[in-house]
């Protein structure tokens, strides 16, 4: 069993091997280009939408019924309605944003894309030439609609949401592993992006001097891109620590990136995050932690710690561990957003699921202190709660990963192949949908997976984000399936397999694998979802499904 060696193997193959490179896109057919450029009204805000990654600033994934547009008793009714195939991708991983009606995506290759939200057609693309895994945020002001988004090496980009014309782009961070994930934050002018990085990665070689990115959380003025504040969540710089075997200076304190979307506190006037593992030595007291910051001037309020002494890097993987740090941690950090919730009684709640497999509820009105938690699972690396939960006023709803492979031998069916490794995942490891209530973190209802009927490298991991709409919740698998479950009790209601070849609007060769990252998004009786997902020897894919009632 060497699922953590497999993990660090497919993660360097991938970032090394130039697969992202995007194919110049065939002719595209009678239909696929809309007809008129599309404009988006100004009272856009007002009309279903959702907007950024949590659809609200508090980060709820709850999608009320008049956005929605799409009741409970309609859900198993859904069918595909039109797929857009993504030219070159190995992996769907943008969360769409929906305005106005247009559909807002990036993808690997650095293009964003504007879809028609009914049909599909394709309204502009805007090329960042780097990867853009950030979920876009759509905001007007005197010049009209303007859509935002990070890319991969840490730039915050402003176009012009009508016709995808550069407005201002930023460089947040200069580290060269700085990265930007979930996406920004818009609110009352002010755009809030935290950066992620890749440098637990590099760790892995001996000749590197890991490590010394630190995560950050920045405030800018929506209009011009002028960085208003700039807060790091490990508040020294990395400095050298100790030589490793090889003879290279090793740095420290690193890591505690930013993976997820801030969370706005319009109460209190602050900004909450949640933070990822250290890289180097020594720990730091603000890794796998909620932070808040003062929301005009980046002033750190509080921080809670939730798993103490997480330095870890894929340097712990290899045989010699040269670069690993003395406390080997489990890599469980959070990689999903704090949840502001009301309790009533003017009580509230912030509450975040963490790769430990622990769902946590601070009260951010007594500086974090701890109200409840609750494991739903084992945890691990790549286990617990991913990518994010969802809310509405009873419960909490988290999805289980606790994902697991295993080496196999070359032409084992289901293997998929990362580097010079051949590796199968666990088919009975993982899954499962939990509804927590909010107010205690009693479970009110626990479904496992429905299971993987013997298919060859099928996992049962539920890794990510849920979404939420009235009397129904939403998860994708990784096994490439999207199921629907009734609010109340859990049942299945709606389960649709997203792998396999599509017919596309724009002509693209394009096919679903496993579901991971972003969740589905639900507008306007609409349900968008990505499918395709090449990391950890799941399946890749490319493409962009919109499912309704009426379907074709």
């Amino acid at each position: 069993h060497m699922k953590a060696w497999c993990v660090g193997a497919a993660v360097l193959a991938l970032l090394t091997a130039g697969a992202f490179a995007e194919e110049k896109a065939p002719d595209l057919p009678p239909g696929a280009l809309c007809a008129n450029q599309g404009t988006i009204a100004d009272d856009a805000m007002t009309r279903p939408h959702w907007n950024g990654w949590g659809v609200d600033v508090q980060q709820h994934r709850f999608q009320p019924a008049a956005m929605a547009g799409l009741a409970a008793a309609d859900v198993p009714r859904l069918k595909l309605k039109w797929a857009f195939g993504i030219p070159g991708a190995l992996r769907a991983w943008a969360q769409p944003t929906v305005v106005g009606g247009h559909v807002f995506f990036g993808s690997t290759s650095g293009t964003v894309y504007a879809l028609d939200a009914r049909s599909g057609c394709l309204h502009w693309t805007f090329s960042a030439r780097i990867g853009v895994r950030s979920t876009l945020v759509v905001g007007r002001d005197a010049r009209g609609w303007t859509a935002y988004f990070g890319d991969e090496r840490g730039y915050a980009y402003a176009i012009d949401a009508a016709t995808g014309a550069l407005r201002w782009r930023v460089h947040l961070d200069e580290h060269p592993g700085a990265s930007i994930t979930d996406g920004p934050t818009l609110d009352g002018g002010m755009l809030y992006i935290g950066t992620s990085s890749g440098e637990e990665v590099s760790g892995a070689n001996p000749g590197y001097p890991c490590c010394s990115f630190r995560g950050s959380v920045s405030a800018l003025d929506a209009s011009t891109g002028k960085i208003v504040w700039k807060s790091y969540t490990i508040a020294t710089e990395a400095r050298p620590v100790r030589r490793n075997a090889a003879g290279i200076e090793l740095m420290g304190p690193s890591g505690a990136g930013i993976w997820s979307s801030p969370t706005v506190d319009a109460a209190l006037h602050r900004l909450y995050i949640t933070t990822g593992d250290n890289y180097s030595d020594p720990p730091s007291a603000t890794s796998d932690a909620f932070m808040a910051f003062d929301i005009a001037t980046g002033t750190l309020a509080w921080s809670r710690q939730m798993t103490g002494g997480d330095a870890y890097n894929i340097g712990c993987e290899y045989p010699k561990h040269t670069n690993c740090p003395a406390t080997k941690g489990p890599d469980v950090d959070f990689g999903s957003p704090a949840i502001l919730v009301e309790l009533g009684g003017g009580k509230r709640a912030l509450i975040a699921g963490q790769k430990s497999g622990v769902v946590t509820a601070l009260d951010p009105d007594h500086d974090g202190a701890v109200l409840w938690q609750h494991r739903i699972g084992k945890g691990s690396a790549l286990g617990g709660v991913q990518w994010g939960m969802a809310a509405d006023k009873d419960n909490v709803y988290a999805a289980l990963s606790d994902i697991d492979s295993n080496v196999v031998k070359q032409g084992t069916p289901g293997a998929r192949r990362a580097g010079e490794l051949w590796f199968l995942l666990d088919d009975k490891a993982g899954g499962g949908l939990f509804a927590l209530k909010l107010a205690t973190g009693e479970v009110a209802w626990g479904t496992p997976h429905p299971g993987c009927e013997k298919a060859p490298g099928c996992s049962p991991a539920q890794s990510a984000a849920v979404t939420a709409i009235p009397g129904v919740v939403f998860s994708g698998g990784v096994d490439g399936h999207l199921r629907a479950y009734a609010a109340k009790d859990g049942r299945i209601v709606w389960d649709v397999d997203t792998k396999g070849d599509r017919s596309t609007v724009n002509g693209v060769a394009a096919h679903g694998g496993s579901i991971n990252g972003p969740g589905p998004v639900v507008v306007d009786g609409m349900l968008y979802v990505n499918s395709g997902y090449a990391s950890f020897g799941q399946a890749s894919g490319n493409v962009l499904l919109a499912y309704s009632v009426d379907g074709k």
